[in-house]
Order: C-alpha cells, then structure tokens, then sequence
C-alpha cells in the first residue's frame, strides 16, 4: 500500500485484534483483556499494509489489547498511549453480551442510551471531538490502536454525525480504517476506507 504524506491529517484507525471476549460479544471497556493467538496472529499480518507509511505519530489506547496490537503491526516503539482512545466505558454493562442486556431492556442501544454507571453517548462524543481537535492541528499521517465501538464514535463524530449514527459503522478485530478529506477539498471530511482486514488469518 503506496501512501503519500497529506497537507491535512489522515487518521489510519486499527482495531485491535480478537480477544476470547470480542469472541463471544461481551461488551470490553475497562477490562484489560489480553489478544487470543489468533488475535495475535491478525495483529501481525497488519504489518503488511502499515509498514511502508511514514506516520507522524502514532497512539494506542492504554488497554493492552491496543497497545500490543500496535506492537505486533510494527508499531510499537514509535507509540504514545492516549487515554481518549479508550473503548466505550460501559459501567454496569462491562463483561455483558447486547443480547443478555436486551432481556431486561430490549431496546437498549449503546449509541443512543449509554450505560449505567459508565459512559452517556453526549460524554463519548465529547471525547472523540477532543481527540478530533487535537489531531487536526497535525500534517499528516496519524495511526490510531483502539477499539470497536469507539472507533464508530469516532468515524460518526469525524464526518459530522451524532453518536446515535455511530451504529451503522461496524469494525471487525484487527480492521483498518482511514479518515480523511475529499481530495481538493480539505474542509470536507470522508471515510476513505472502512473495516477493512488481511484475507487469510
């Protein structure tokens, strides 16, 4: 993958790999779960697309699902933790599968409701506008190791959506996405690529 560095910042946002709990849908916010081998071994065949990109900076999310994706891509000496790339703080939610939370509210949806005792959707949205701000003052390349549904906060808030929409922006483990802006146009924000992954891990 032949990249070119941009006058305006281009947000390269990766997943991080498969765990035993994104196996089996339990929501991970603050729970520090580690990669399984598998997710590791997704990790790894990142290094393919990511190494031959001039980054200006590259950040993780403190948790060590993030960070050690980071370092199996190739990543990892160059990377600073940033705690806004954190996943969704889920509160009581923490470790649940959607459909066992639905039982009890069987319309709950994490991007219009929140979690009790974790995140509202107005706090994360703030956080990813706080991040977004930041790293528009950067030229550039800018890789991003963080988490599914944070990573849909993100690519919802970078194009002008509310949180709410973040729904309809999926991410598998180990998935590359970029953000940028419509070429001749840097006002205007796009998604350039979204969820894409290595074939054959």
């Amino acid at each position: 993958m032949n990249i070119t560095v941009h006058k305006t910042v281009q947000l390269y946002y990766i997943r991080h790999g498969e765990t035993e709990w994104s196996l089996s849908g339990r929501h991970t916010g603050r729970s520090d779960i580690p990669l399984t081998a598998h997710g590791e071994a997704q990790a790894r065949a990142l290094s393919e697309w990511l190494g031959d990109i001039k980054f200006t900076c590259v950040l993780t999310s403190p948790r060590q699902r993030a960070r050690r994706t980071c370092e199996l891509a190739g990543l990892g000496t160059a990377a600073g933790i940033d705690d806004d790339l954190a996943e969704w703080d889920y509160g009581e939610y923490e470790g649940q599968r959607s459909v066992d939370i639905c039982r009890a509210r069987p319309d709950w949806n994490v991007f219009r409701d929140g979690c009790p005792g974790g995140e509202a959707p107005a706090s994360i949205s703030e956080r990813a506008d706080r991040l977004i701000a930041r790293l528009c003052a950067v030229q550039g390349s800018v890789a991003l190791f963080s988490h599914g549904q944070f990573g849909s906060v993100l690519a919802a808030r970078w194009i002008g959506l509310p949180v709410r929409e973040g729904q309809h922006f999926a991410l598998g483990p180990a998935s590359l996405s970029v953000l940028g802006h419509e070429p001749g146009h840097s006002d205007v924000r796009v998604i350039t690529l979204w969820n894409a992954a290595p074939r054959n891990v």
